[in-house]
């Protein structure tokens, strides 16, 4: 688990801020009847005319600029011309920013229009969630602490965490140690010390299973018992006090 100096928190701390204003960029949008290859084309405008490159657009070969993931589809979702939103959806947007050739990740989910009670109180709890967490990211505490503070804090509200989707470390690549559960024990794991830079992110859904499939498409993974699932993650600096967001406006 690499710590960061000074210099290269300066480009995460840029690319974070980037990522925070693509997501800001998409809200107006997030209206019945617009499509989900619409808001990758402006997300991919958005993170270019900040001067950052969409982190998500070739990973992998991974074909889009954002991933969109609707009700169901837990993360990984793929735009296309031919889904609109409609009114009572729940859509997660995730957001990578690679900027001089350091990564921020962030994701949130939203309303489309109004939403039944189940679906609020997903995303309520989600969002919480993912504050729990980052208040558990001290130096000194375990990792396992970041883990047990989010699922006794999900589960106490009546969810699941989905434990075959991970957080994780970032800087240089999307994708660094540590892998961060969203479940676990409070105690274990290694020690967190100033300078690392996590993404901690959520993923929680409504019905009792955890498992996910993934769709035909070969990239959306979804809940496997068909329960609407939510997403939060921020990326953060852990300091001597408390954590630093870094992909915050």
């Amino acid at each position: 688990m690499a710590l960061r100096n000074a210099d290269e928190l300066a480009f995460m701390r840029q690319a974070g801020r980037i990522a925070a204003l693509t997501l800001e960029a998409l809200k107006p949008h997030l209206q019945p009847g617009v499509t989900t290859a619409g808001l990758n084309a402006l997300a991919e405008e958005t993170l270019r005319s900040y001067g950052a490159t969409p982190t998500f657009l070739g990973y992998q070969g991974f074909p889009s600029a954002v991933c969109i993931s609707r009700n169901h589809e837990v993360v990984h979702g793929l735009p296309r011309p031919d889904v609109t939103l409609r009114s009572g959806d729940i859509v997660s947007i995730d957001v990578g920013a690679t900027y001089q050739g350091w990564v921020a990740d962030t994701a949130w989910t939203y309303a489309i229009g109004s939403l039944d009670a189940t679906a609020q109180h997903l995303i309520d709890v989600t969002h919480d969630a993912l504050f729990v967490a980052i208040a558990a990211a001290k130096a000194g505490s375990h990792l396992g602490d970041i883990s047990a503070a989010l699922q006794s804090y999900v589960e106490s509200h009546g969810l699941t965490v989905l434990r075959e989707l991970t957080g994780h470390g970032i800087g240089r690549e999307l994708h660094e140690p540590p892998t961060i559960l969203n479940y676990g024990r409070a105690g274990t794991g290694p020690i967190l010390r100033p300078g690392m830079t996590l993404a901690i992110e959520p993923m929680v859904n409504t019905g009792p299973g955890w498992r996910t499939r993934l769709d035909a498409d070969g990239w959306t993974v979804c809940t496997q018992d068909g329960s609407l699932s939510a997403h939060f993650e921020h990326t953060l600096l852990v300091t001597t006090g408390a954590a630093e967001i870094l992909t915050s406006l």
